[in-house]
């Protein structure tokens, strides 16, 4: 802090300077700056603007682009796909507010522009000295390869020559594949988000079906038990062999 210096009558006689020793603060930021750039996940920031003051080696490493065709570029306008801009910006909105969010998925565009990389964000309020909120990190998980995989795993689901139906915790359906669609006659779209037991068992075996959905949200699987599923037109009803497992 630079004061003027002044005489009995006022006068500018010189300068007073009053400093502070912000040696180690400095050696802070340089290693945390050091400790983001080298981390082994995409880290990324933003200032109040949106616009990109953070982008380390492992977030250009997956998406292609480098620190330089990142720097000072509005984050959601350039490097988010088209469908995921608004949930992105109200992401960084709320950080901007104070507010952090944990676990949300979203893609990055790559540079080559042939594919993008899904991430899971953790994004946190990035503030100065005094407390106030200057922007937002967010650290990332590439988990496009998880995603890829799990897709792959609907897909051989789907495809598979055995009817293979799922429920969640409450016993509705999450999963109806097409062989179970060709036997009963009721699509995926008729019984999505239905209750399985009282909508799709016949009554007599609606007791036993339901323990066993109950032992295996318990973690306890069934093999070779045998149920009828009702099937759509009502006329008859189709005998199934099931392996009940737990799904985490």
């Amino acid at each position: 802090n630079a004061t003027s210096r002044r005489d009995a009558e006022g006068r500018v006689t010189g300068m007073v300077g009053i400093g502070q020793d912000i040696t180690a603060r400095i050696a802070q930021e340089q290693e945390y700056v050091r400790l983001i750039d080298t981390a082994n996940a995409p880290i990324f920031g933003v200032d109040s603007d949106g616009k990109v003051t953070v982008w380390n080696k492992c977030a250009a490493d997956v998406t292609g682009y480098q620190s330089v065709d990142t720097m000072g570029h509005h984050l959601v306008s350039e490097f988010i796909t088209e469908d995921f801009r608004a949930s992105v910006q109200e992401v960084l909105d709320r950080a901007l507010q104070g507010t952090e969010t944990a676990n949300f998925e979203f893609p990055l565009i790559t540079k080559d522009g042939r594919s993008r990389v899904e991430l899971l964000l953790n994004a946190t309020s990035r503030r100065d000295l005094e407390g106030r909120v200057t922007g937002m990190v967010g650290i990332g998980q590439d988990i496009t390869a998880r995603i890829a995989q799990e897709q792959e795993y609907i897909r051989l689901i789907d495809t598979a020559n055995a009817p293979i139906f799922g429920v969640d915790t409450e016993g509705k359906v999450t999963v109806w594949n097409r062989c179970a669609a060709d036997v009963t006659g009721y699509t995926a779209d008729d019984t999505m988000g239905h209750h399985l037991v009282s909508e799709f068992i016949t009554e007599d075996f609606r007791a036993s079906v339901q323990e066993v959905l109950d032992r295996a949200l318990q973690g306890k699987e069934t093999a070779n038990f045998e149920f009828p599923l009702i099937t759509k037109d009502g006329r008859s009803r189709v005998e199934l062999l099931l392996n009940a497992t737990s799904r985490r």
